[in-house]
């Protein structure tokens, strides 16, 4: 399984708000999952393998998210295979904690999550579940227009799931 955010509500986040979406998106990744978040903060760039203002917006999120100590662990900047293949992530990123076992993937903005969650599901023949919307008082979820009644019934439970949720 894997969780990848944000896929469909902040277009362009800063720093903030894309180390926000990684808290949030692991929180419900161990909620929904039941299981340890490893966290991938996803760039074109691995360690500091290119240099771009896009490459420092997930660098500085990396660094606001390690000030706030997190239970799980995370890494980034990385670039999907170092994230995701044990191989690659051993060769660009030896000292990560996640590096090749990422289950946790944090976009840089919307239009790469969309992207990449589409690219999967489509192509993949993955499971998409979701959009999860995380942030609000009270959950609530999304639903597509193209959705089926299998997709309701899985939207309705993680909803239930995180109206329950007490932590």
């Amino acid at each position: 399984m894997l969780a990848f955010a944000d896929c469909g509500l902040v277009p362009y986040p800063d720093a903030e708000e894309l180390a926000d979406i990684a808290c949030r998106t692991a929180r419900s990744f161990r909620l929904l999952c039941g299981e340890d978040p490893r966290v991938a903060l996803l760039s074109f760039s691995t360690h500091g393998s290119a240099h771009h203002e896009s490459v420092e917006l997930v660098v500085e999120a990396c660094q606001l998210l390690g000030q706030s100590a997190p239970d799980f662990a995370f890494d980034g900047e990385l670039q999907l295979d170092a994230a995701l293949i044990p191989e690659v992530g051993r060769a660009k990123a030896p000292d990560s904690p996640v590096a090749g076992r990422a289950n946790v993937l944090i976009f840089p903005n919307l239009d790469a999550g969309n992207i990449g969650y589409k690219l999967v599901e489509r192509l993949g023949g993955a499971q998409a579940i979701g959009p999860v919307v995380q942030g609000l008082s009270r959950p609530a979820n999304d639903l597509s227009r193209g959705c089926s009644v299998d997709d309701i019934v899985v939207a309705a439970a993680v909803t239930a799931l995180q109206a329950h949720d007490k932590s």
